[in-house]
């Protein structure tokens, strides 16, 4: 058997999971937004104890902020690259699940702006995008930054479970320039 191993760092949790034929067969996370550099390579670890067999690396392209962004894209670049596998990476926000026909999936971008987009029929319509809360329309949202400005009662993540079914995107989806920038660019 083989498996896909998943990895997303877009938002405040880190996820990793293990897909094999489009089925999840191991999952984890941990929250903090701080810690995704040391909270991948653990849940790797972890992962590779219940399959060593990969046979191709998904990761989350964002939108997200950069330092986490950083984090997972750099693990899932270097572990494909020394075991010569496949890289694929998904935006992040297309993984937010709801079963409603329309909704706008958001996650915090920080500096009190979400990062979103729209979907109808589970399919993206519009975005991702970077704005302010009350620059979004939509009648239903979904997703941890729509949770933390009170557009939604209840925090949704990106699910793993769905990462191996999403479209390709080639390139990180950063939206915005690195908070952290040398002096003379402030």
């Amino acid at each position: 058997m083989s498996a896909q191993l998943v990895i997303d760092t877009s938002t405040s949790r880190t996820s990793v999971g293990l897909i094999s034929d489009n089925k999840i067969i191991w999952s984890e996370h941990e929250d903090g937004a701080t810690a995704h550099a040391e909270a991948v390579p653990r849940l790797v670890k972890k992962a590779l104890a219940q399959e060593n067999n990969i046979s191709q690396v998904i990761v989350g392209m964002g939108p997200g902020p950069y330092t986490g962004l950083r984090a997972g894209i750099s693990f899932a670049q270097a572990f494909a690259w020394a075991r010569k596998i496949e890289l694929r990476g998904v935006c992040s926000l297309d993984a937010i699940v709801c079963t409603s026909p329309e909704y706008v999936a958001a996650t915090d971008a920080r500096r009190k702006e979400i990062y979103w987009a729209s979907y109808k029929d589970g399919r993206r319509v519009d975005g991702p995008h970077v704005n302010l809360p009350a620059e979004v329309e939509g009648k239903l949202f979904v997703g941890e930054g729509a949770h933390k400005y009170g557009l939604a009662d209840v925090a949704t993540y990106p699910d793993v479970s769905v990462f191996a079914a999403l479209p390709p995107v080639d390139q990180p989806m950063y939206l915005r320039r690195p908070d952290a920038v040398p002096t003379s660019e402030r």
